[in-house]
């Protein structure tokens, strides 16, 4: 049986003969090929086809790491078509293969170890082997092509699509922890200058906002308040500062609770940002899954499992408790009750029903989001060729989502036998529904008797002495 043996080199494809049939059975071919002669006496070049440019050459490579015969690489093999029982060694198994169901060619391909030394003396002896190849243009041409490949492989490889999932969601709960820090210390810090002002407004953003603009309380009444709080509020902030009971602090200090404050703002505004861009990327990546469970949902579910393709790869089981494994594993040891929702648990769904379903709409979740995941994972969107067929539109791509929703809703309706709330809405920790926009409640009105039994401050000031009523502002 003719043996040929096929190398694929960054300047081309080479197509050798063996001179000696039984070549792959010798055992000194490592001695016989030490040199470039004995190389030469055991190969005869039979076809050398030259890439025409380095992107060629890159899109030759590509394919070939994928396992696939391109076009160029099977008109090269028909040269040896009119052959009689022929062997063919190749370094990769995969490419084998391929080539062994190429139609119209009586092949047998060869990729086991026993072709090892071949190829290292084809390697070792290129340039003699190949006629007009010069070591220097090979070494120039292999560095190029492997800087190529490896950019192309980054940038179109599948699994690197949900990394920016991953690290959003993750640079987004860090930004949660150092804002509530900062905030907390900027309500500290004013707070000896201005304690009322942390009861009236809850909301940290418009809290810095507020330092930033009045600065010392001297200056509440002298400040238009009316971009940043309503006018009830506004009102109640300047009647507040004429009769609070702060401490004095200086430029220096205010120069300081300021510097915090701005950056509050700055984290604020960037976090808003962040979020719109993790609710874009999940939209185009995850569609299904964000109709069923939401954007933050979905986002820690695939950093939890690593990546989209995991998750698709995960039973509903584990979706249902992926996030609970401390839970569960404590569960099965001691024998108790496992754990029936894990970061599916703070999916909108799941909020609305009461303590006694949330574990049967959990696992419906949970079971309708394999599907979905499924679908986004292994659908090939943007990835159709010209002119065959027009990209789906985002309604078409969370078709599957938006069905199991309804399902979902639909069979929670049931059990709780009331009216499901609308998409996006927030949940609160009893279930009930939180204002989305400004609300205003009024505190009541302090006695004389709770005022002078209220606790002391420190140094020796009463704290949060009123004689007013002042309203409290709650605000998402």
């Amino acid at each position: 049986m003719t043996l040929f043996i096929l190398s694929e080199t960054s300047a081309g494809y080479a197509l050798f003969k063996a001179k000696d049939k039984k070549l792959l059975k010798r055992d000194d071919i490592a001695t016989e090929a030490a040199t470039a002669e004995g190389a030469c006496s055991l190969l005869k070049m039979k076809e050398f086809h030259k890439f025409e440019s380095a992107a060629a050459a890159l899109e030759e490579a590509a394919a070939l790491t994928e396992g696939k015969v391109t076009p160029t690489l099977a008109n090269m093999l028909n040269s040896i078509k009119d052959e009689k029982k022929v062997s063919l060694a190749v370094a990769d198994p995969k490419l084998g293969n391929a080539i062994g169901k190429l139609p119209g060619l009586q092949i047998t391909p060869v990729s086991d170890s026993s072709t090892a030394d071949v190829f290292r003396a084809i390697r070792e002896h290129l340039s003699s082997l190949i006629p007009g190849l010069m070591p220097e243009d090979l070494g120039t041409m292999s560095l190029g092509l492997s800087h190529s490949l490896s950019r192309h492989k980054l940038k179109f490889s599948p699994d690197k699509v949900d990394t920016m999932i991953i690290q959003a969601i993750a640079l987004l709960d860090d930004l949660d922890k150092e804002l509530n820090t900062y905030a907390m210390r900027v309500k500290e810090w004013y707070g000896w200058h201005f304690p009322e002002l942390a009861k009236i407004i809850n909301d940290n953003l418009a809290y810095s906002r507020l330092i930033l603009a009045m600065g010392m309380r001297s200056n509440a009444s002298s400040t238009d308040l009316s971009d940043i709080l309503p006018e009830e509020i506004e009102t109640s902030v300047k009647g507040a500062a004429e009769i609070s009971m702060g401490t004095e602090i200086t430029d220096e200090d205010l120069e300081n609770i300021q510097a915090l404050a701005e950056q509050v703002v700055g984290f604020t505004e960037y976090r808003a940002q962040l979020s719109s861009y993790l609710s874009a990327r999940m939209q185009a990546i995850a569609p299904n899954l964000t109709a069923l469970v939401g954007e933050l949902v979905g986002a820690r579910l695939i950093a939890h499992a690593g990546s989209l393709m995991n998750l698709a790869k995960s039973p509903a089981s584990t979706i249902q408790i992926l996030g609970a494994e401390k839970a569960l594993f404590r569960a099965l040891k001691t024998k108790h009750d496992t754990p029936k929702y894990g970061l599916i648990y703070h999916a909108s769904l799941i909020g609305q029903a009461s303590g006694k379903n949330k574990g049967k709409i959990a696992r419906m979740l949970a079971t309708k989001s394999t599907l979905g995941l499924r679908v986004d994972a292994l659908s090939d969107w943007g990835q159709i060729g010209e002119g065959e067929k027009e990209e789906p539109s985002e309604e078409e791509k969370s078709a599957i989502g938006v069905a199991g929703r309804a399902m979902v809703e639909r069979r929670l309706a049931a059990l709780e036998g009331k009216p499901i709330r609308a998409n996006n809405v927030a949940i609160g920790p009893q279930g009930q529904q939180q204002p989305g926009k400004w609300s205003i409640k009024e505190a009541r009105n302090l006695t004389a008797v709770e005022i002078n039994s209220s606790p002391i401050a420190p140094d020796g000031i009463q704290a949060q002495q009123a004689t007013t009523s002042i309203l409290n502002l709650s605000a998402i």
